[in-house]
């Protein structure tokens, strides 16, 4: 597959909050890499929880049989859609999609595939620092074990191998982690959280290798506004935040000089589900943003999917950085 190259870095001027919400129904998605139109909400979210995340794939079968088989992802149920909601929806004219809902323990992901009007593969050059960098992150009572089950499956490696973060950053020390990839290049994580660390209900040990997904992490280029979105706008909380450097993190993400301040929200209580876990590369500022044509069914356009009360009930947005969120409302 030929390596697609995304345009370079170039200046962005400021933006207003209001500027930064991008509702995918309201737009044509033209075809070039004209900037999309921008639409105003008329009304805050209140998110509840987040209830998924969704992972644009290019062959579901594949995908359901990595999930399933490696990653121990239990099948919940398969629709196919088409016609003029679809679309209206996404933006994307013409669209089929085929999508499964799969479940680890608590959490849920969405695997959706375009059978018609296909989107653009992941760049194979993507780095951890690019805008549009996006995982979720698999806890695992057991790192050892849990790398060597995805080694004897051949995963391809991010990280250079399991990494142990160390007493020089004290929010993080002694939790394990390894990057890897799935079978279209979505990043992913496995975790180890040390007593103390985490949630408590990790530190549970089940006669389980896989026990459900802490966070979903995006990369952004200004936390504070990135803030001012899943916070003041969407209704999420702040729930912890550091700064990761030095030769464990660099190799953790395979960027070298890597500096990174990360940000932890968390639906408000008693909600539930996945973090989102921001990382903005303080070092090296290198990485590239969003193409500014991306569209829902490109390979790279993951979605947050939140439960909320807001009006804007199944509508995707837009973040500053240009990650899709999905708002719908509950009975």
């Amino acid at each position: 597959m030929p390596t697609r190259r995304f345009p370079a870095r170039r200046a962005l001027a400021p933006i207003t909050l209001a500027l930064l919400l991008v509702a995918v129904p309201a737009l044509s998605w033209p075809s070039s890499s004209a900037a999309p139109s921008v639409h105003r909400p008329s009304t805050r979210a209140h998110a509840r929880a987040v209830t998924h995340i969704g992972i644009v794939v290019g062959d579901l079968d594949r995908s359901l049989d990595f999930y399933t088989r490696i990653l121990t992802f239990e099948k919940l149920s398969e629709e196919e859609h088409a016609g003029a909601d679809l679309e209206r929806d996404t933006g994307v004219f013409g669209a089929r999609t085929r999508t499964a809902r799969l479940r680890l323990c608590d959490e849920q992901i969405e695997l959706i595939e375009f059978l018609a009007s296909p989107g653009r593969p992941i760049p194979r050059d993507s780095r951890s620092n690019d805008a549009w960098f996006q995982h979720i992150a698999i806890v695992t009572p057991d790192m050892d074990r849990a790398y060597a089950h995805l080694r004897a499956h051949k995963v391809r490696h991010i990280s250079t191998g399991p990494q142990t973060l160390p007493p020089s950053l004290p929010h993080a020390a002694g939790t394990r982690a390894f990057y890897f990839a799935d079978p279209d290049g979505h990043p992913l994580e496995i975790i180890n959280f040390p007593p103390g660390k985490g949630d408590p209900r990790w530190q549970v040990a089940p006669d389980r290798l896989f026990l459900g997904i802490d966070h979903t992490a995006i990369a952004c280029t200004d936390t504070d506004a990135t803030i001012a979105f899943y916070r003041d706008t969407i209704g999420l909380r702040v729930a912890g935040q550091g700064e990761n450097f030095g030769p464990e993190q660099e190799h953790l993400n395979n960027v070298f000089g890597a500096r990174v301040r990360i940000t932890t929200l968390r639906s408000p209580p008693p909600g539930g589900g996945p973090g989102v876990e921001l990382l903005e590369y303080l070092a090296p500022r290198d990485g590239r943003p969003i193409p500014l044509d991306t569209r829902p069914n490109d390979l790279w356009a993951w979605r947050i999917g939140l439960d909320t009360d807001a009006d804007l009930a199944r509508t995707l947005l837009r973040d500053p950085d240009g990650h899709l969120v999905s708002l719908r409302r509950s009975p």
